[in-house]
């Protein structure tokens, strides 16, 4: 019966979302699905909503988005996006590179809306060539690359540390499924549809084109050395390089003005507070934890079982949610599991979370785009599946090989 009403909530999120209803109301009519379907008590109910829409982890998120969006409109006041593109396609002169790469690279910017910066490049590279679906779905899945396997992010490190893994064993255990992500976008994605070549004439001057993309995405890269190498928070890092790119790049103070009011993203905030309205709703209703024992019913192998779990739990609470609540049980009830086992398993949270409508970079880049979010995620599935295919594949060989 848990399960059952799991089920109904999200299927009318998807079908508002389905009808173009704005993301900030479906998903807060799936909260309020779920707190009526579980019976949470009105006063529990709202201290779960106080708490979704002030708690630090979400006023961060505000925060971060506001400072992002000022800094990536100081950029366009400076062509900084257009000269990182020209750059790109002139080192590489491949419009798969741009699409691809630079996504990639931002994506390693651990704020949401840095899906907007690498928009900006994907939309320069192949507006001609894609749909608005078809750039934003190649914008966030090419961004989410590095949370698959980078161990900065907070899933990662919460899932190896439980597990028993270091960093080192985990990056070079993922490589393979890196690769699959990295290869199965492309291929569903670009394919036929972007052409590789720029039509442009092959770069002569190779470290101008590396100084032009670096002059380009220099705040880009300074904010991620700050989070990663110097343990900064993002809210500071940014900041910091707001004030420092303000004044490098000359600004005066009557050019960044219209920045403070038109940087205000207002529908974007209200899908941020709905988003994490739906996700502590969700946590207590119970459905999380009853995930393991309905699938624990099925006549499947254990692996396929905890695979199931975290593929659906994910998609329902979010990575680190289910990562804290599984993991330790999935080590402990697959004998010998050891690093195949959390390969698969993050290799299929990582799958889950590009079509969870509790994944908040989704909905941000679903309205960057100004497409429904379930035209995001139909667009997405083929790729998805496609991951968990491979990481099953690669688990199951792993294991005949080292039997």
């Amino acid at each position: 019966m848990i399960i059952a009403k799991l089920l109904v909530v999200f299927v009318l999120v998807m079908l508002l979302v389905s009808k173009k209803q704005p993301i900030y109301v479906a998903v807060t009519v799936g909260a309020a699905a779920t707190w009526l379907l579980y019976g949470i008590g009105i006063t529990d109910g709202l201290k779960y909503i106080v708490k979704a829409c002030t708690s630090w982890s979400t006023l961060q998120l505000i925060v971060v988005m506001y400072i992002i969006t000022f800094l990536q409109k100081m950029m366009g006041q400076r062509g900084a996006i257009d000269r990182a593109q020209k750059g790109l396609s002139s080192l590489f002169n491949n419009r798969w590179v741009n699409c691809a790469a630079a996504p990639i690279f931002i994506g390693m910017l651990p704020t949401p809306n840095a899906a907007f910066i690498a928009g900006d490049i994907v939309k320069a590279s192949a507006s001609e060539y894609l749909e608005h679906d078809e750039m934003a779905v190649t914008t966030t899945y090419f961004r989410h690359v590095s949370e698959s396997f980078m161990p900065t992010y907070g899933a990662i490190i919460l899932g190896i540390s439980l597990a028993g893994i270091t960093a080192g064993e985990f990056v070079v255990g993922m490589l393979p499924i890196v690769a699959c992500i990295i290869a199965s976008g492309c291929f569903w994605f670009l394919r036929g549809k972007v052409p590789m070549a720029t039509g442009e004439a092959a770069s002569t001057n190779k470290g101008k084109d590396v100084k032009e993309i670096f002059i380009g995405l220099w705040p880009i890269l300074a904010i991620i050395l700050m989070v990663v190498v110097a343990k900064m928070p993002i809210y500071t890092a940014a900041a910091i390089i707001l004030v420092v790119y303000f004044f490098v790049h000359k600004f005066s103070v009557e050019e960044v003005k219209p920045n403070f009011m038109a940087s205000f993203q207002f529908k974007l905030y209200l899908n941020t507070f709905a988003v994490m309205t739906l996700k502590e709703f969700l946590t207590a209703s119970g459905a999380i934890n009853a995930l393991p024992d309905f699938f624990a019913k099925l006549p499947i192998p254990t692996f396929m079982v905890f695979m199931l779990i975290f593929f659906f739990g994910s998609i329902v609470s979010g990575s680190q949610t289910i990562i804290g609540l599984c993991m330790p049980v999935a080590m402990a009830s697959v004998p010998n599991a050891g690093l195949p086992l959390v390969c698969l398993l993050m290799g299929t949270t990582y799958a889950a979370m590009q079509m969870s409508p509790t994944h908040i970079c989704l909905t941000l880049t679903a309205e960057y785009f100004d497409i429904s979010l379930g035209d995001l995620i139909k667009k997405t599935l083929p790729a998805v599946a496609t991951t968990v295919v491979f990481s099953v594949l690669y688990y199951l060989a792993w294991t005949m090989m080292f039997a």
